[in-house]
């Protein structure tokens, strides 16, 4: 399985692949289960949608590392769209981030200064903007973007930030960020990282992940455990039930067409569920890690590819 999970991050790198898939019909008929489409009309359809189940979301227009500031803004343009669409429908939803769709690898502040414009877009309409982890040679600058925008007296509580629990790191990560109030969305890592800074085995990543998690959600600020691992969700419910924690304190949240069961069991018994739903033309990298994270849903796609 670890041979598996590397192959398929390796082939998220490839660009003749990713230009077939993202230009031909059998790439649109694969990545219709995990994508709502290519465009922003698109996951405002699918997002009403799962707002009519109880469900929130979280909407992410695909990209990855633009090569220049004009790129950058247009990223951002589609986010503040989104925003405004957001506050005009009323729709129970916010939206995630990558820095290097904002720039950040032609210059740090430019990407700082466009996530600001969208926290504060956001804390306007009365949503948030979750900055999404990347690689782990992004793990400190985009923790260090995050923090100096939630400082800002009127952008506190409007941005957040997502930790992998695969990094041994994350531990005194999720300290500091519980202690300057920043919302964290956990999930395990979807990313090939040297055995030096993460744990090669997902049993360690459950173990590390488990104990995290419990860290959030001890905090009280309102923390989004993502996972669809169901002995996972089970402990983390067990640990509340526990501490007499409410349910209403945090979100279990899940990737758009993973686990719809689980998602609607644990609306049923009084939990907060969001979803997050990709969309864009750039979907191929997305899509590959998605595969790479929990490989039974290659065997899944193959079995409705081939049914169709």
């Amino acid at each position: 399985m670890p041979i598996l999970r590397s192959t398929l991050i390796a082939l998220s790198h490839n660009r003749p692949l990713r230009r077939f898939f993202e230009n031909s019909r059998l790439g649109a008929r694969l990545n219709s289960r995990f994508i709502a489409g290519t465009k922003l009309e698109d996951a405002l359809r699918v997002a009403e949608a799962v707002n009519r189940q109880g469900i929130a979301v979280t909407l992410d227009s695909l990209g990855e590392s633009v090569t220049s500031s004009t790129e950058a803004h247009r990223a951002a343009d589609v986010y503040h769209r989104l925003l405004d669409s957001i506050a005009g429908s009323r729709s129970s939803a916010n939206i995630s981030v990558k820095l290097t769709q904002m720039g950040v690898e032609q210059s740090p502040d430019l990407a700082e200064s466009i996530v600001a414009g969208l926290a504060e877009h956001a804390h306007a309409t009365g949503s948030f903007v979750r900055v999404d982890m990347e690689e782990s040679r992004l793990t400190q600058i985009t923790l260090d973007i995050v923090r100096r925008i939630h400082a800002r007296a009127a952008l506190r509580g409007a941005v957040g930030v997502v930790i992998q629990a695969y990094l041994y790191r994350s531990h005194s990560d999720v300290e500091q960020l519980i202690a300057e109030g920043i919302r964290v969305r956990l999930c395990k890592g979807a990313y090939d990282e040297p055995l030096e800074i993460a744990f090669p085995r997902k049993s360690q990543v459950d173990v590390n992940f488990l104990q995290l998690g419990k860290m959030l959600i001890d905090s009280r600020i309102y923390h989004a455990i993502a996972t669809h691992d169901e002995s996972l969700v089970a402990a983390l419910k067990a640990h509340a039930a526990a501490r007499a924690i409410d349910p209403a304190r945090f979100e279990f949240q899940m990737l758009y067409g993973v686990r719809r069961d689980l998602q609607r069991r644990l609306i049923n018994e009084g939990y907060n569920v969001r979803v997050y739903v990709p969309f864009g033309t750039e979907w191929y990298p997305y899509f590959m890690r998605r595969l790479a994270e929990r490989p039974a849903n290659l065997l899944f796609l193959a079995r409705n590819f081939f049914r169709s």
